[in-house]
This record gives structure tokens, C-alpha cells and sequence, in this order.
């Protein structure tokens, strides 16, 4: 009635505008008599009748756990709940002063408790389930103990009980929860259970054992990064890439959070890196950095290598409309995987890698082929097969010769260590746009090993069997020479306190013995492993440990050895077995286990894989 006598009456006294003003008037102070005649309104949130955490039960088993096992746990120490209350005012105010007034209390609880969750000592825990989902309480601060005979009371559990008063707990792995928000659980303790890890305390186990890894895929664009990355999906939607557990941490992260756990002993970590070579053909191959996709938008940083950016990157091959690899590391990725591992109290070699793009349907010349007339090279093969066209052993050849060479030379390529330029942890090329030779590759990585503090081993290249066994003349090999070349630059970038090598294939590494019944043998790289910038004789090593069969009739089962499990067995091949004392002469020798003894014999009378004279040296062959 109020608004409708004064909307009126400003129509009356003050025409079309002046009513319309009366009008608006009318209505705020109506808005207002009403609201004083409205008494306030009170809206209080649940609270809880008690602060006190009375879910611990007396007497509960504590588990034993082997390897890796969900379980639930037991509290085992608690604080009373902390309650925060907030208060807020709707209504009743601002210009237009109308409505009821609302105030409203909310309660927050937050509790700080232990949970008991298996005898110690343990490697870890894993996952965290919360009501029967991933724990995922952003901000939440959390700390395990891991049970051992000598820990110490938890500073959270000391600093609310006094010093020298908190418990250890010792021999008890359990968590801490410190002032956990319990809004999302209805302001109570959640259900907790935890993925508990527990290597074999067995001092012979593989757990106890390992002292090295190596760190893959080598292949993934921000699969080393320490950091979150994201990028936009469909719709707008932020999606991680390096994000794929539910652990809440980048993939690297969880990775070397797990390593720890099940293998405790781990002092050393290899950090694999690839880049993409495009042609098994020695002097057409083009060593390049590789992206997944042609156009992805990252945050908070954005892909690129040696100054490449994702649009001027090798864009990978796909296989079935999927990238067949991941692209390279980005340099920066790189950069904090160095300083992860090193923050770890890891020892860093650093592996620079090359991966064989080669497509299903490609139409390159097979060097593999009389006058590598034939056309389409094998699908992504191994780096191994890259050699000189056409190669040794088909017509055509030019191995032995000084195109073999130049083959060889364009290969490597002409970077020199000036032609990059560093700015912090940064690495770009300043060179010539068209260098793209094996050279480039592995001083960019030098150049970025040195940017970011320095590595303790660095390899300047792998498994290049088919290329460091190409001749140049009768004995020369003209790899070998390049990759002591390659040797000192490296060194000189990297400075004495970082050791040097490169790793043969454990088919490689001792010699050359040419397929070409001249009985020759070359201890071709004897040269690379003597050279005063190279470290250790590095062996990327494959070699055969058994030679198990199904059944009890084959020869090991017979010479007394249990199963394939054997320990003893295994170290018996080390020194011995296949390729140390015998070897198969053919596929069907190996099928009917028909073993040719690799012998000392007289000279000229020894029995190798190639069966040339040895002199009486079997070591030869070995």
C-alpha cells in the first residue's frame, strides 16, 4: 500500500519525470519501512557437539607388509578438532536497502592426527585414498615416517606435546596429517587407506641390489619437466602433460618418488634424450629435434630445443593417426630433471639417443641392397643399421673407399662448440640453418649439460655400430676418428670433472671381425677407448644370461641347474655360456642346441663365430 500512495503521489506532484522519480523514492523507502517492521534472520551451520577424536581402536593388528599393499591404518595420536567459524551479513543494506537481513554462521573444522598404518620399516607410501577416492586436498601438509628403529618424534606431534614429551613411534610407519581441512569429508575424519611399499629386505634381492637406472622414455615433450604443464584442450578445458598420475605431482616427480621407495640403494641415474635421425643411409641422414603435434599452446612454458621452436621442429611420424614417438625433452624439462635427480643425491649421465624415423611406406633407398637400388627402408629401425651406400657386403660398396668418408663426415657434420649461444640455462644455435649432423646434437647437449651445473658422465653417442665399422681404407674407420674429435670437444665444453665416453653395442665394443672370409680382425675402437678425453670403455650390454628351454631334457636342466630363476645359473653366463665359451653356427645348431666351443686350440687352429685363425687367442671372439 506504501509504495502505491507514494508512487502516486510523485506522479501527482512532479508530472512524467517527477513521478517517475517519486516513484523510485517511493519504492526505496518502502523497501525500507518493511524491512524495519522484518525481523533478522539467523542461519547457523552444523557444528559438531564435540571436538574430541574418539575414532582409534585399542589392540588393532599392525600389518606386515611385503612389496606393495593397499591398507587401511589406526589413529594413533590426535589433537582435539580446531574450529574456525565465519560470519557473514546479506541483505538489508547497500543503495537499495531493501530485503531481509540475513546473518549466517558457518563452521570449519580442521584436525591435526597420526595414522598408524604398518610395522617399519617401510620404502613408502604411494597412494592415499580418502572415503574410497584419490586424496586430493589442495594445500593439505602431510608427512610420512618410515618406521625405522631410530626415528625421531614428528615435529607437529613435539611442538603440541612438548619437547621431549611426543612419542617416536619407532619401528611404526605411520602419517601425519597436520591441521587437515575436513569440509570436503562433512567435518569428519575421512576413511583413510595407503598404498604402503616395502622393498625385500633381502640383501640379495633386485631391490636392495640396484645402484643404476636408466631414466626413459627419452621421448615425450615435457615428460622430464619437475613442473606442471598444461595445455588447452576442446572447449578451453586445462588439460596436464606431464600429469598422468593421481598423485597430484608431474610424472618425473612420482617416478623418482617411487624409485626411492623400491629401490633404496640407487645412487646413479642415467637421463636418456632423444632426438630423431631420418635415414639409415650415413651421408642423407639429418639428426633433428621432434615434436608431437605442429601447434600446441602450453602453459606456464612452451616447448622448444637448441632455439627450435615447435613450428620450425621435425614433426614425429604418426601410426594410425597417433604420433609413433614422443617428441624431444624440452631443453628446459631437461634442465629440471638434472636438478632433480641431483637434489636426490643422484650421480647424472647424461645419454643422448637417436631414434629412427622411418615410416611404414617410405620410399628411401635401402642401403641393404645391391647398389641400394632397392626402395624402402625397414620401419623405424635400430641406429645400429645406420652405414655407408650401398653398404659392405653388397654390390656396389663404397666401404673401404674415400666416399665412405665423406659419408661418414656429413653424418657428423661441421658444428663447432663456438657455434652456440648460452644464456643461463638456455642453449641456442647460431650456426648454419641447413647443420643438422650428429655433431650439433651432441654439443647442444654438452653446451646444456655444463648450463645447468654440470653432469658426472656424458656420452657422446650409442650403439652406432653399422657406422663406426664403415672403412675408409684397408684398417681406417673413419667414426672412430670423429668420435674422438667429437671426444674433445666435449671436454672442453664439460671441464675435467665430468667423465666421457661412448657406449658400443655389447655387439661393438670389441672389435670388428669383417664378414669377407679374409679372416681379418680389428680392434677398431682401441683408438677411442685409449684417447686421453675419454673416461671408461662404456658397453650398452645385451648378452645372453641363459639359454633356458621348456622342459627337463635340454642341456642346462640336465647339467643340474634348477630353473631359469637360478641365481647361480645367471652368474655362471657372465663369465661363460653363449658367446664366452661356445657359440650357435646356425639357426638350426641353436634350435637343436648343437654348441660349438669357442676354443684356445692351436694357433691358427681356434673355433670363433667367424671361424678365422685366431692365433690361440678365443678372448678374440669373446
Amino acid at each position: 500500500m506504501a509504495s502505491i500512495l507514494l508512487s502516486a503521489a510523485g506522479t501527482a506532484l512532479g508530472g512524467p519525470i517527477g513521478g517517475a522519480i517519486g516513484s523510485v523514492l517511493g519504492s526505496l523507502i518502502d523497501a525500507r519501512l518493511v524491512a524495519g517492521l522484518t525481523p533478522e534472520q539467523k542461519v547457523e551451520g552444523a557444528r559438531l557437539d564435540t571436538l574430541r577424536i574418539t575414532s582409534a581402536t585399542e589392540g588393532t593388528v599392525i600389518p606386515r607388509v611385503y612389496g606393495q599393499m593397499r591398507v587401511g591404518g589406526n589413529i594413533i595420536w590426535a589433537t582435539d578438532f580446531r574450529e574456525v567459524i565465519e560470519k557473514s551479513r546479506q541483505g538489508g543494506g547497500g543503495k537499495g536497502g531493501g530485503g531481509p537481513k540475513v546473518r549466517t554462521t558457518t563452521y570449519f573444522y580442521h584436525a591435526s592426527f597420526a595414522v598408524a598404518v604398518a610395522e617399519g620399516p617401510i620404502g613408502g607410501i604411494g597412494h592415499i585414498w580418502a572415503d574410497g577416492k584419490p586424496f586430493d586436498v589442495p594445500g593439505a601438509v602431510w608427512r610420512v615416517h618410515n618406521g625405522r628403529e631410530d626415528q625421531l618424534p614428528d615435529p607437529h606431534i613435539e611442538a603440541k606435546m612438548g619437547s621431549g614429551n611426543a612419542p617416536a613411534y619407532r619401528g611404526t610407519a605411520y602419517v601425519v596429517f597436520e591441521d587437515l581441512p575436513l569440509e570436503r569429508f562433512g567435518n569428519r575424519l575421512p576413511q583413510l587407506s595407503f598404498e604402503v611399499v616395502r622393498p625385500s629386505p633381502d640383501a640379495s634381492s633386485a631391490e636392495q641390489l640396484v645402484r643404476a637406472v636408466n631414466i626413459i622414455p627419452s621421448a615425450g615433450e615435457f615428460v622430464y619437466a619437475t613442473e606442471t604443464i598444461t595445455r588447452k584442450g576442446a572447449g578451453g578445458v586445462t588439460l596436464p602433460e606431464n600429469q598422468n598420475s593421481t598423485l597430484g605431482v608431474p610424472d618425473i616427480v612420482a617416478a623418482l618418488d617411487d624409485l626411492a621407495m623400491v629401490a633404496p640403494h640407487c645412487e646413479s641415474a642415467s637421463l636418456v634424450v632423444s632426438w630423431f635421425g631420418t635415414d639409415l643411409r650415413a651421408g642423407d641422414c639429418r639428426i633433428l629435434p621432434g615434436v608431437e603435434v605442429a601447434a600446441k599452446a602450453t602453459q606456464p612454458k612452451l616447448w622448444s630445443v637448441n632455439g627450435v621452436s615447435r613450428a620450425k621442429a621435425h614433426l614425429v611420424s604418426t601410426v594410425g593417426g597417433n604420433p609413433a614417438f614422443g617428441g624431444t625433452p624440452a631443453d628446459f624439462a631437461v634442465v629440471q630433471a638434472i636438478a632433480g635427480l641431483r637434489a636426490r643425491g643422484k650421480r647424472v649421465t647424461f645419454y643422448p639417443f637417436l631414434l629412427m624415423d622411418v615410416p611404414a611406406g617410405n620410399a628411401l633407398p635401402d642401403p641393404y641392397s645391391d647398389g641400394a637400388a632397392a626402395m624402402g627402408q625397414p620401419v623405424f629401425p635400430w641406429r645400429g643399421r645406420i652405414t655407408c651406400s650401398p653398404a659392405p657386403g653388397f654390390a656396389g660398396s663404397v666401404d673401404k673407399t674415400e666416399a665412405a668418408a665423406a659419408q661418414v663426415a656429413a653424418f657428423f657434420g661441421s658444428a663447432s662448440a663456438a657455434d652456440f649461444a648460452v644464456s643461463g640455462t638456455s642453449v641456442s644455435w647460431t650456426g648454419p640453418e641447413s647443420e643438422w649432423g650428429f655433431r650439433r646434437m651432441i654439443l647442444h647437449y654438452a653446451h646444456l649439460c655444463a648450463a645447468a651445473g654440470g653432469v658426472d658422465a656424458f656420452l657422446i653417442g650409442s650403439e652406432l655400430r653399422g657406422l663406426t665399422q664403415i672403412r675408409s681404407a684397408a684398417a681406417t674407420y673413419p667414426a672412430v676418428a670423429a668420435l674422438k674429435a667429437l671426444a674433445a670437444d666435449c671436454r672442453a665444453i664439460l671441464g675435467a670433472g665430468t667423465k666421457i665416453s661412448y657406449a658400443a653395442d655389447w655387439s661393438e665394443y670389441f672389435g670388428h671381425h669383417p664378414q669377407d672370409s679374409s679372416g681379418d680382425d680389428f680392434f677398431h675402437l682401441d683408438p677411442l677407448w685409449s684417447d686421453p678425453n675419454i673416461d671408461f670403455i662404456g658397453i650398452d650390454t645385451y648378452m645372453p644370461l641363459s639359454d633356458w628351454r621348456d622342459g627337463g631334457t635340454h642341456i642346462d636342466a640336465l647339467a643340474g641347474w634348477a630353473s631359469v630363476h637360478d641365481l647361480g645359473y645367471l652368474q655362471s653366463n657372465i663369465a661363460g655360456g653363449e658367446g664366452f665359451d661356445w657359440f650357435y653356427a646356425s639357426d638350426a645348431d641353436r634350435a637343436a642346441q648343437v654348441r660349438t666351443p669357442i676354443s684356445d686350440g692351436e694357433a691358427g687352429s681356434a673355433t670363433g663365430p667367424s671361424d678365422p685363425p685366431n692365433d690361440g687367442k678365443p678372448w678374440v671372439f669373446r
